[in-house]
């Protein structure tokens, strides 16, 4: 009981302990920070303390530990103007070693006309995009104690300039199935750069994230509660919880579900004027057919700039 109790003193003061790792500036690589899957996506992000699904990996690697069959999901995106992205997620067990996952995230931004110091147009196009690959691995301990790591190597190019840094991912996850309850707590892209574009390095998204999430007895809801960014310096206290997202899964049964979700840090990033719109909101559908497989669409609304659509199709290896 004794090592139990400082195990959880350990895992909730953490978050404490890595503030030292604070970021002011803006970081590189921001795409990381862009909802991965349209289940997560569907559900504002709120996704950390989901289990048995591959794309789960990407918000907390201990998910890995969670699943019962080798599982595949490939995602395809259409963001703003003309960027689009994918995903790729892979999960299995291996023997009694435990569990592995590889997850693939690429972002294509399309074709630019370059020009010349002055604005002048060259007549030449160039390309930018960024790309993530990382390798997982999770396990479990006191059988409700599920952890994980993730190492990712990170692409970024802009024309001729490039970019690449190494990071790590690594989680933890707490179920009580007997309340339906489950929490979370997760470092993310804590890493560095190996080569910058141009001669100044600079600092990765690091992200401090803690979830919950909660069955509602008696009903098909399931609520989940992510709070993001718990490393970044604030002006005030209260602020530190401003990057939170909420969702809610409405499991009408084993093979539908509808989901709806709210991003408070992005509602409030994208209001225009006096205007917020429906900013910050998404919504998304669930489908399981034929046993074995699985397609998730979303639909995340940034209120006077536009909207975003993801599709996920999965596939359940018997």
């Amino acid at each position: 009981m004794l090592k139990k109790l400082v195990f959880f003193a350990l895992f909730f003061a953490s978050p404490v302990y890595l503030t030292v790792f604070a970021q002011s500036e803006i970081p590189a690589f921001d795409f990381l920070r862009v909802e991965t899957g349209a289940k997560a996506s569907s559900l504002a992000g709120a996704f950390d303390t989901y289990t048995d699904d591959p794309n789960a990996m990407f918000y907390n690697p201990a998910s890995l530990s969670t699943i019962t069959n080798n599982k595949v999901s490939a995602g395809f995106g259409k963001y703003l103007l003309d960027m689009n992205f994918g995903t790729l997620a892979y999960a299995q067990k291996y023997k009694d070693i435990g569990w592995f996952g590889i997850g693939v995230k690429y972002f294509d931004y399309g074709s630019f006309d370059r020009a010349d110091e002055s604005g002048t147009p060259t007549g030449e196009t160039f390309n930018a995009n960024d790309l993530m690959v990382s390798v997982g691995y999770g396990n479990f301990i006191y059988e409700r104690i599920n952890y994980g790591i993730t190492v990712k190597y990170i692409y970024s190019g802009i024309a001729e300039y490039k970019s690449s840094a190494v990071a790590m991912d690594f989680g933890m996850q707490y179920h009580m199935p007997e309340s339906q309850l489950s929490l979370s707590f997760g470092v993310n892209n804590l890493g560095a750069q190996l080569s910058s574009y141009i001669n100044t390095k600079e600092k990765l998204p690091l992200d401090i994230r803690v979830g919950i999430s909660k069955r509602l007895e008696h009903t098909p809801v399931r609520l989940n509660v992510t709070f993001s960014k718990l490393n970044e310096s604030r002006e005030k206290l209260i602020q530190h919880i401003k990057a939170f997202s909420i969702g809610a899964e409405f499991i009408f049964s084993d093979y539908v579900s509808a989901r709806l979700g709210y991003d408070n840090e992005s509602r409030q990033d994208m209001k225009l004027g006096t205007s917020l719109g429906i900013s910050g909101f998404s919504t998304g559908l669930g489908i399981r057919f034929a046993d074995k497989y699985v397609f998730d669409y979303s639909l995340n609304s940034l209120g006077k700039v536009g909207s975003t659509h993801r599709v996920n199709l999965g596939y359940i290896f018997n």
